[in-house]
């Protein structure tokens, strides 16, 4: 686990009522930043199908993602390090 000390400058307003509200303690921060991170992976693989999409790149199904997969695998397997 990585521990970080935070300095925010946030208005006085918006301090006091995430204060009252507990979203300053680090649980509260934890979870804000976990459904941050989600929202914006979610984001950028939204844009990904869009240029897919624009691209006219056709969908795989199930076997030819699983053949991707394999070939992946077996490329690793004999690239191993020395």
């Amino acid at each position: 686990m990585t521990t970080l000390e935070l300095r925010l400058n946030l208005p006085d307003r918006l301090a006091q009522e995430a204060e009252q509200m507990g979203l300053l303690e680090p649980d509260s921060l934890r979870s804000l930043l976990r459904e941050a991170v989600r929202n914006r992976r979610l984001m950028q693989l939204a844009e990904a199908r869009k240029r897919v999409a624009a691209a006219g790149i056709p969908p795989l199904d199930l076997d030819e993602i699983q053949a991707e997969v394999d070939t992946y695998r077996a490329k690793r397997l004999h690239q191993a390090p020395s």
